[in-house]
């Protein structure tokens, strides 16, 4: 059991009807009781959900007062776009980013938008507003799904830091292993910063599987098996998956992970039954 409470904080999406939205604030509210170090909201393929993540972290910021970080990506946007939307958040007292390089929409590519790298976004930000902005940036202990290799997205991963961020966060993962070796990696190549484990609740199989592929994140062969085999007992799929992440941020966090980085889906029950496993309170 750790005994000394690490900094945890919470990820949101943008929803598209008001129902969803109020889901997201009482999820925010009741998570707000844990005193994350900060919340964040995502943004969608190509800034498709712009205005919405704009409005829902000027909200969540001013109803719960927890700092939260818009994330911002450049595939798609001019500088002159990005430019206004950095204003727009600095005005309004964001003082803490998520940059990204973004999803690409179907049909879009990487030649769309002056800036096609989250290293390039690094810079801008940084070029633009100097320090006004705490910048975390994505890593991938299990490689990006469109990178070369491992070590070329190494590579891209230390051009991000060197770049200016102020840390990351990684895509979420069930292998601790891979988390600790990327760390290794990262400090041989002079990288300092925090970098934060994304840790995602299993509640759900298929839905978790399709977005695995999508996204590059390994289930491991054994967690896969017993998922299948629960097939739709929904409460052992459940209790088995809270069991597993809690194990492994047990260990991330024994193995000197910083803080962890839950991606909530908008939901606050099954990261704070992994919060509270680990003898973390309110």
């Amino acid at each position: 059991m750790t005994t000394i409470q690490p900094s945890v904080s919470f990820e949101f999406f943008p929803t598209k009807t008001e129902a969803g939205h109020e889901k997201l604030l009482n999820t925010a509210r009741q998570l707000t009781d844990y005193a994350p170090e900060f919340f964040s909201c995502t943004y969608g393929a190509g800034g498709s959900t712009r205005d919405r993540t704009y409005n829902t972290v000027l909200q969540l910021s001013n109803e719960t007062r927890i700092p939260t970080a818009p994330h911002l990506s450049c595939v798609g946007d001019s500088k002159a776009e990005l430019r206004a939307l950095l204003e727009q958040y600095r005005s309004a007292g964001i003082n803490r980013i998520v940059a990204l390089r973004g999803d690409l929409p179907s049909g879009m590519g990487l030649s769309s938008g002056e800036l096609r790298y989250a290293n390039e976004l690094v810079s801008f930000i940084r070029e633009e507003t100097g320090d006004h902005f705490h910048i975390e940036v994505a890593a991938y202990p299990e490689t990006h799904p469109q990178a070369r290799n491992f070590e070329a997205d190494l590579a891209n991963f230390v051009r991000k830091i060197k770049a200016g961020a102020n840390g990351a966060i990684t895509q979420y993962f069930f292998n601790a292993d891979s988390y600790f070796y990327f760390i290794e990696r990262a400090r041989k190549l002079g990288v300092e910063v925090p970098v934060i484990p994304g840790i995602m609740p299993i509640t759900n199989y298929s839905s978790l599987a399709r977005f695995s592929e999508a996204c590059g994140a390994e289930i491991p062969r054994w967690i896969r098996k017993q998922l299948e085999a629960y097939a739709d007992d929904v409460k052992s799929i459940q209790a088995f998956g809270e069991e597993v992440v809690t194990t492994m941020c047990e260990r991330l966090l024994a193995g000197g992970a910083p803080a962890l980085h839950f991606y909530t889906l908008n939901q606050a029950e099954p990261s704070l039954a992994i919060w509270n496993n680990l003898g973390f309170k309110s």
